[in-house]
């Protein structure tokens, strides 16, 4: 499979499936009524940093282009250009990347404050100035009460657009002055045919990516580059197998565990067999098998073990061995 790379939203300039939340945003901007603070909710992957810097531009004065939406602008546009080139004076994006470039596993407080003297200042060559925060999921309790000051006093001409993957973990005095716009899953056709148009992939390999993420577009690129296809072919033969397990492909996995890119795969391969599992004591119990016991507690074993893993810095092919354990003995149940 020939991959695509993986865009970040500022220089992606489409959108599908999300034309009711750009026709609410788009109406509100157009009759004046544009509020302060947006929040915008929905699971991971469907959108809402695309939506974010399509809003953005388009309220930093680039002009609309029909040919990429609703709220579409030139990628050619000045302003396009500067908010790629992440240059434009009038906008500011909190993110959990750093300023080396690698991901963080907050936003700190210090980024947030930020905002203020931001909203501060006058727009210094657009309409309005704008903050994207991606995603207010990753504010620290501190970062959270910084943000909540500036909303407590709006600035004039400035707008704010906040990623929400999971909106009820935040304050709720921050929820409550906040515009919301939900975005939600594609239709399983349509989010594999996206997937499909940005892949070297057939139509089968697309649609299991896309069930795979639950209708979320980005999700389903995520999981292609981390080869999840592989690892879910993994998971199925694994199980296959129950209660025997094959060394030899055990080792080959598990050898995949060690460095960097290891993460990648050991999580990936416990999520598929998560899924695989509770659709598989699902089908049991339907059928009024017995067991179902020992496949639960296999089940909260490869829930549990990816977090012990990244928290404590188990050794993965350890945790591998022992959630197969697990399984094995719920296979013999």
């Amino acid at each position: 499979m020939t991959e695509t790379a993986i865009s970040h939203p500022r220089e992606v300039f489409d959108l599908q499936g999300q034309s009711q939340a750009e026709a609410s945003f788009e109406d509100a901007r157009a009759r004046g009524r544009l509020h302060h603070a947006w929040l915008l909710t929905g699971p991971e992957g469907v959108g809402k940093a695309t939506f974010a810097y399509r809003a953005a531009r388009r309220l930093l004065g680039a002009p609309h282009d029909p040919d990429h939406g609703l709220l579409g602008s030139s990628p050619g546009h000045p302003v396009s250009r500067q908010v790629a080139a992440r240059s434009h004076p009038d906008l500011l994006v909190l993110e959990r990347e750093g300023p080396d470039g690698k991901p963080r596993r907050i936003i700190p407080v210090d980024d947030a404050r930020r905002l203020a003297e931001f909203f501060s200042k006058s727009p210094a060559s657009a309409p309005h100035r704008v903050a994207i925060i991606d995603a207010a999921d990753d504010l620290n309790v501190n970062a959270a009460n910084a943000i909540l000051k500036t909303l407590e006093e709006p600035p004039p001409r400035g707008v704010l657009l906040m990623v929400a993957h999971a909106p009820g973990r935040l304050l709720p005095t921050i929820r409550s002055r906040c515009r919301r716009l939900a975005f939600g899953p594609l239709e399983t056709g349509a989010a594999a045919a996206f997937v499909q148009n940005r892949l070297d992939i057939d139509i089968e390999q697309a649609t299991r990516l896309a069930v795979m993420a639950d209708g979320a577009p980005g999700r389903a690129l995520v999981l292609a580059a981390g080869q999840a296809l592989a690892m879910d072919d993994a998971a199925r033969d694994l199980l296959a197998d129950l209660p025997e397990l094959d060394d030899t492909r055990a080792l080959s996995l598990a050898e995949k565990f060690r460095g960097g890119e290891g993460a990648i795969q050991f999580a990936l391969l416990f999520e598929r067999l998560s899924r695989r599992v509770h659709d598989l004591a699902t089908l049991r119990a339907g059928r009024g098998d017995g067991g179902l016991d020992r496949w639960a507690e296999a089940w909260e074993t490869l829930q549990r073990l990816p977090r012990e893993v990244e928290g404590l810095n188990l050794d993965r092919a350890d945790a591998f061995y022992t959630a197969m354990s697990d399984l094995r003995r719920a296979a013999r149940a």
